[in-house]
């Protein structure tokens, strides 16, 4: 298959195919999740380099693989947390094959009122928990080329030594310096 159609089938469908490019098309929802509590209030109004992850099989309209992390910041605006990312790293494995992409992402939150913004503020203390799934917008295209995986060049070598050479996992025959 050329990369051509399969990167128009990627831009077809739903979630991200096994490719050489992740993409997401502009609008593309993502559900989900804060890595630890984010807690923000009058004293504390911004947090940066906040770290989020895709939510399993998550509602949003696109997918990305489930070993993603998103970079970014989140501030309060009025009674709403605010959630703005900037970059973006995922691993996509196919059987023992892994490929790496990482780049930028300009997204932003949207809660489940289809709002701008995260409403989790109650007596002027916002939080928002592992557990509290929300959807980020992406704002433009994403189109991410993969990222060269030296582990993965390792084991293809590995794979294709036939008992001689470093790359080979199985030892050569030499005599024990223990054996008496």
């Amino acid at each position: 298959m050329t990369k051509t159609p399969l990167l128009l089938g990627l831009l077809l469908a739903p979630s991200l195919a096994f490719a050489t490019t992740l993409v997401l098309p502009a609008d593309a929802r993502l559900e989900v999740q804060v890595v630890s509590s984010l807690s923000l209030d009058a004293e504390a109004p911004r947090q940066d380099d906040i770290l989020l992850r895709p939510v399993a099989d998550g509602s949003g309209s696109h997918q990305v693989p489930d070993y993603c992390v998103m970079v970014g910041d989140a501030q309060l605006d009025g009674e709403r947390i605010r959630i703005t990312t900037s970059s973006v790293t995922c691993i996509d494995t196919e059987g023992s094959d892994s490929h790496i992409y990482s780049g930028e992402i300009s997204a932003a939150a949207y809660d489940s009122d289809g709002e701008f913004g995260i409403n989790a503020c109650q007596d002027g203390r916002c939080e928002i928990t592992p557990e509290h799934g929300f959807e980020l917008q992406v704002a433009s295209e994403l189109a991410i080329e993969e990222q060269e995986n030296p582990s993965e060049q390792i084991n293809i070598e590995r794979r294709q030594a036939e008992g001689d050479g470093v790359a080979n996992p199985i030892p050569a025959e030499q005599p024990d310096p223990d054996a008496q």
